[in-house]
C-alpha cells in the first residue's frame, strides 16, 4: 500500500494516529486561505483535527502519482494529487491535495488548492474558528480596531 493509500484511509476513518506516522516532522501545509505554510507535524496534526470536524461528506475521487518539484527546496519529489469533493454548510467544494514524499515516504510537503471562491472563503471562516477553538491561532481581532 502506497503512502497515498495510507493517508486516504486515514482520512476516510478520521485517523489523526495514522496521519501521526505519514509526516515528516517538518512537514509544511500550504493552505489556499493562508499566505504562508503550517509548519512542523504538532501544527499540521491539528490542522487536519479541525478539517475532519470542519469538512461534511468529504470524499476522494480520483488520484493522480508521478513527480513534481516542491516548494520548499525546489527538488523533483515523488508525489500523488489526490482530487476531493466535500462541503462546508451549504457550500460545495472542489479541490486537490497534493502531497509531495520525502525519501522514506513520509509527506513532507502538503498543498490544498479548492474552488469556487466563495468556498474557499468558507473553508478560511471554518477553519480559523477551528483552529482557536482548539487553541492553536489566535483569536482574530475585532473590525474597526
Amino acid at each position: 500500500m502506497t503512502t497515498a493509500d495510507r493517508f486516504r484511509t486515514a482520512i476516510d476513518n478520521r485517523d489523526l494516529a495514522a496521519l501521526d506516522d505519514l509526516f515528516t516532522e517538518d512537514i509544511r501545509f500550504y493552505s489556499p486561505v493562508k499566505f504562508t505554510p503550517f509548519e512542523g507535524k504538532p501544527m499540521v496534526l491539528g490542522l487536519f483535527g479541525v478539517l475532519l470536524r470542519t469538512f461534511q461528506d468529504f470524499r476522494y475521487i480520483g488520484d493522480y502519482t508521478g513527480t513534481a518539484q516542491t516548494s520548499t527546496d525546489g527538488v523533483a519529489a515523488q508525489s500523488a494529487a489526490l482530487l476531493f469533493r466535500t462541503r462546508i454548510g451549504d457550500k460545495e467544494i472542489h479541490g486537490i491535495d497534493l502531497l509531495h514524499f520525502a525519501d522514506d515516504g513520509r509527506i513532507k510537503e502538503f498543498t490544498v488548492m479548492v474552488r469556487p471562491q466563495s468556498a474557499v472563503h468558507a473553508l478560511g471562516e471554518a477553519v480559523l474558528a477551528g483552529l482557536v477553538e482548539d487553541g492553536l491561532a489566535p483569536a482574530p481581532a475585532p473590525s474597526g480596531q
